[in-house]
């Protein structure tokens, strides 16, 4: 089964990096996915660690998004995660903080059983807990049901830098 599953990572893998990790509107023109989200993330709603396929289409729908290398799924026991890397970015630790905030939260909502996920960007890493993550919303994300709801929340908390200090510390 670990087999299985390392070999459909690598394979997805290098269909992703095959397609150049393109994401196009129906117009051709590229979306600005540095920002928000494209497409019909909630679509993955309760999707599972396991599910490389599901954590794969959200991930690449995210923040930094073109500079998403590989991931590193943890199953094997709990707590459940993910390993996200992203590659050579030329970006404040600040902004990684933020890009790992807004990841997070999208993958936390979107993804049951996750419980952990680190970030490694090129020279930061940050890690970021479903529990912290929830304690510092003060709101079970598994609960949140809508894309706005999601930015309700980010809006309300990733502009403080203060706050953003406070949960993600190298």
């Amino acid at each position: 089964m670990k087999q299985l599953l390392k070999l459909s990572s690598f394979l997805t893998l290098a269909l992703l990096i095959s397609s150049g990790c393109a994401v196009n509107s129906g117009n051709g023109d590229s979306l600005d996915i540095q920002d928000a989200y494209v497409g019909d993330l909630f679509e993955f709603k309760d999707a599972y660690v396991g599910d490389a396929s599901a954590v794969l289409n959200i991930v690449s729908q995210l923040k930094s998004a073109d500079h998403f290398q590989r991931f590193e799924l943890k199953t094997a026991e709990e707590p459940y995660g993910m390993i996200l890397n992203y590659g050579n970015e030329t970006t404040t630790e600040q902004e990684t903080k933020n890009t790992a905030i807004y990841n997070a939260t999208f993958l936390y909502t979107l993804i049951r059983n996750a419980e952990l996920i680190t970030f490694k960007f090129a020279e930061q890493e940050h890690t970021i807990t479903r529990v912290d993550l929830e304690n510092w919303y003060g709101k079970d994300l598994r609960e949140v049901q809508s894309e706005d709801e999601v930015k309700s929340l980010l809006q309300k908390y990733v502009n403080d830098e203060e706050m953003v200090n406070q949960l993600v510390t190298e």
